[in-house]
Order: structure tokens, then sequence, then C-alpha cells
């Protein structure tokens, strides 16, 4: 099983806008304990990886570029909104940056923030992901 895809979030668009819906019970089976969204973004985000975490980020407006190691090599790519999304199942190194002004990137947790969880030496990750 691989640790992160990426997938698309259903967008409905019409003369009023667009309209994006995450059913969770169609991208993931685990219980969702929190949820919270980076804004007005200055400085690259992530650079840590999360012991036991299951997550499904979403880019939900404008751009940004994802860097993800999944414990054996990089994956770089363009998220753009509002329907880019990178679904984790295992323990991955995340990293974002080049946010376009005005971009929204949200966060769906199976985890309560825990600072014990929190991997920040990337030498560290490698041992625990191998």
């Amino acid at each position: 099983m691989a640790k992160f895809n990426r997938t698309k979030i259903p967008t409905h668009a019409d003369p009023r806008g667009k309209l994006s819906a995450i059913e969770i019970k169609d991208f993931v089976d685990w219980e969702v304990k929190r949820v919270y969204y980076v804004t007005d973004v200055t400085l690259d985000r992530g650079g840590h990886a999360v012991r036991g975490e299951k997550k499904i980020y979403v880019c939900m407006q404008g751009t940004m570029t994802a860097r993800i190691h999944d414990g054996k090599e990089w994956h770089e790519f363009k998220m753009e909104g509002p329907d880019d999304a990178i679904v984790m199942e295992g323990m991955c190194w995340r990293e974002f940056k080049d946010f376009s002004p005005g971009s929204v990137l949200m966060a769906i947790s199976n985890m309560n923030y825990e600072k014990d969880k929190y991997i920040y030496d990337f030498e560290v990750f490698k041992g625990e992901a191998a």
C-alpha cells in the first residue's frame, strides 16, 4: 500500500461559482478528529512528520508546491485549488512551499494535536520510516 496518493476532490461549477464536497467515506476509513487550514502564508510550511497520523491535505484555493518524502524518496508536485488533494495513509515527511497570494491549504487528520508525536529531524524520520 502506498503511504500517500494524489486525488481530486469532486468540484461542481455553475454560474453561481464552485462547490467542492469531501465525503470522507469516499476517501478514507478513519475517524476525523482535527481539521485546520493555513492562510496568508509568508514562509514555507511543514518540515516534519507525525507518528501515527493519517491525513488529507486539500489545496482549497490558489497554488502551492508539495514535497512529500515517503521514507524512500522525494515526490514534488504543484497543487492547484480547489480540488487537488493528498491522502496520507502512512508516515511521510511533508513540506509545502511557493504559496500563491490568497492560497488556502486545509488538513483533515485522524489525530488531535500531540506535540510528542511530531518529528522535526529528517534523519530521525528516515530511521523510523524505513
